[in-house]
């Protein structure tokens, strides 16, 4: 048996129960998991009906808490957290900022996949002093025709109708659009999110009922010129095969940040922390550990 199967057998088991917390900010009362010691590591979940901190990184946050401090967060809006609302604001920025203000972490390495991409990537803009690593993965990144011609991707067509239609065919689609291989996936994983999604009614008409029909920050998509502002250590992560966002987008930060790196995977889609987690939480790990 080589070394990492025994290191990987001999892990413990981090159940979503066991990793469970809550913090009060002034806006939002904030759930996540957290476990391990070390460093700061925010992982920071992707959109979509259902997502949340643990459906999105549980196949990481063992792995990565053997060495560091890791948090994974629902946002606002997501999961067990409060909702976005026109009086609370929809700034994720902001709502990160204030969870770390109330846990005392004064920088941290984020860890975004997608939305989250987009939150790490601003963050790091606008807050460079609190970031100590950028990781995006399958994230959109602002410049000039982000979307392409054809407009919104297959997959966020789908991510959209099924915010409007949660049904366990819709989550499906959505859980097959966002994978190279859906087996890879796993099959519990639509219904954990439509249980998620209907658990929170009130997070889907946040979504819909949004400014300019979602939360997601209009500003962000002004950012492309100031990308180069970015001084964190970057590395991109793209799934070669990615419906969702196209791997050009990570091609597109790395040209613009001075200190950064492109990983992209073949046989991969938008997620790939789940369907290459073995390879992703290595990557992950020793980017921060030796950047």
């Amino acid at each position: 048996m080589s070394a990492q199967l025994i290191a990987e057998t001999a892990r413990p088991e981090l159940t979503a129960a066991d990793t469970s917390r809550f913090v009060q900010t002034s806006r939002h009362r904030i759930h996540y998991h957290e476990a391990g010691a070390g460093h700061p590591v925010i992982l920071l979940h992707g959109s979509g009906p259902g997502s949340t901190g643990w459906s999105n990184f549980r196949a990481n946050v063992a792995a990565l808490a053997e060495s560091f401090h890791v948090y994974a967060i629902d946002m606002p809006g997501w999961g067990e957290s409060d909702t976005q609302t026109p009086e609370t604001g929809y700034d994720h920025v902001a709502a990160l900022i204030a969870f770390m203000d109330e846990l005392g972490i004064e920088r941290a390495a984020l860890v975004g996949n997608s939305m989250g991409g987009i939150t790490s990537i601003s963050t790091a803009i606008l807050h460079p002093e609190r970031v100590s690593h950028l990781v995006s993965m399958g994230a959109p990144v602002p410049g000039q025709n982000t979307w392409g011609a054809a407009g919104l991707t297959e997959g966020l067509k789908i991510l959209f109708q099924t915010y409007r239609e949660p049904t366990i065919e819709n989550m499906q689609r959505v859980t097959e659009i966002m994978a190279f291989d859906p087996a890879a996936v796993g099959d519990d994983l639509a219904a954990l999110r439509l249980e998620a999604a209907l658990a929170h009614p009130e997070h889907l008409a946040s979504w819909n009922d949004a400014p300019g029909g979602n939360p997601l920050s209009t500003e962000y998509f002004t950012y492309g010129p100031r990308l180069q502002e970015i001084t964190a250590p970057t590395l991109a992560i793209h799934g070669r095969d990615d419906r969702v966002v196209s791997y050009e987008h990570s091609l597109r930060l790395v040209s613009a940040v001075p200190n950064s790196r492109l990983l992209l995977l073949n046989r991969c889609g938008h997620w790939a922390q789940i369907e290459h987690a073995r390879e992703f939480n290595r990557e992950v790990s020793e980017f921060i550990q030796h950047n």
